[in-house]
């Protein structure tokens, strides 16, 4: 029976993100190990149920300290001589890079996903901020040199690494659409007859969430029948912003409803989906929204883009412009019908691009 060991920077998206890909690699024959800092007992609770078992490892998902990643590495570097995997997959930045060193020390074949591009690529404020992107990159070009497979979710994070010089000309790349979703457990609901929009994201603001309260504010002076959601719990980075701040923002237009392990009750409320994210690998929620039948605004950026055919499923505006985010919004809020033929055709589009088995099938191939 092949082993293998997932590293994750999240021990929440060990199930909510890759949950059917650990269960299709244990019916595909494979004993499944996984690791991440500070499981919670539901996080492991949630993990263990599936059939995989859990490796808890000291690793902090935003800090920049070096001593702290060593020693993440070294942990890292035990829990592979202890296991003797086959096979090991990481994803985000941390383990792509410290899970690959310990895969190489350990002369064990490793895989990386790109999930996003994260603090390496953002623009440096600073020089210590591009002092840490140098070290980050130079450190990721090291790390993936010898990985057997470099998984992609979007071409643009792709041509951003190469051009970056951080893969070597030999690197096997494999593109795929994002984690997927799950279409069984992300089902069709019926549309609110009301316009209702719903953002879905860490408090950062990068993911928009600033714009999407300006917008908010402006469609609900023309139309006040409209109500807005937001979900999302906060962020320890550098771009957090506060609860308390996003009350304020949200303060007499958005209903902020906190952090949700279950995100179906809000899309299902929802009758628009909006991210006006920066960038993305593959947004996840957009794809949730999809699978449920929900039209999506989102930016023209990486990842945000290969989710939505503009005008078809819904709309495309440009990064950081709050007025064309309000602009879309409205037309959505005044037409129920394009808000039910856009739903339809996202929820097409998820069933034919983003089936979580096709793009588990992909990585299980690859892994072969």
């Amino acid at each position: 029976m092949p082993k293998i060991l997932i590293n994750a920077s999240l021990a929440l998206s060990l199930h909510n993100f890759r949950g059917p890909l650990i269960r299709d690699l244990l019916a595909d024959g494979f004993e499944v190990h996984v690791s991440a800092p500070a499981f919670r007992p539901l996080d492991r609770s949630l993990v263990e149920a599936l059939g995989a078992q859990v490796h808890e490892l000291p690793l902090s998902r935003s800090g920049l300290g070096i001593f702290g990643d060593l020693k993440y590495l070294l942990s890292m570097v035990r829990l592979v001589s202890k296991l003797q995997p086959d096979h090991i997959l990481n994803y985000t930045i941390k383990p792509n890079i410290w899970g690959s060193l310990a895969a190489r020390l350990a002369g064990v074949p490793a895989a990386s996903m790109i999930t996003g591009l994260g603090f390496a690529f953002a623009r440096p404020k600073g020089h210590l901020q591009a002092l840490v992107q140098f070290i980050a990159r130079s450190l990721y070009r090291l790390a993936l040199v010898r990985n057997r497979v470099v998984f992609f979710q979007n071409p643009d994070d792709l041509a951003d690494f190469r051009k970056a010089g951080i893969l070597p000309a030999s690197a096997r790349i494999c593109m795929i659409n994002g984690s997927g979703v799950d279409l069984d457990h992300y089902g069709p609901q019926p549309l609110p007859d009301t316009p209702i929009f719903l953002m879905i994201a860490r408090l950062l603001g990068a993911k928009g969430i600033r714009e999407f309260a300006s917008a908010c504010a402006k469609v609900r002076s023309a139309y006040p029948e409209a109500r807005f959601i937001l979900v999302g719990p906060s962020d320890e980075g550098p771009d957090g912003i506060s609860v308390e701040d996003v009350k304020s923002l949200c303060s007499g237009t958005i209903d902020y409803w906190g952090s949700l392990e279950d995100v179906r009750p809000a899309i299902a409320e929802a009758s628009v989906y909006v991210l006006p994210s920066y960038r993305e690998g593959t947004p996840r929620s957009s794809l949730e929204a999809m699978a449920m039948g929900r039209p999506v605004i989102t930016t023209d950026a990486p990842g945000c883009r290969a989710t939505v055919v503009d005008g078809e499923n819904g709309f495309l505006v440009p990064v950081a412009d709050a007025g064309a985010l309000a602009l879309a919004m409205e037309k959505l809020a005044v037409d129920a019908e394009l808000r039910r033929s856009m739903g339809a055709k996202s929820l097409e589009i998820a069933q034919t691009r983003f089936n979580v088995k096709i793009v588990n099938d992909a990585i299980i191939s690859e892994l072969r």
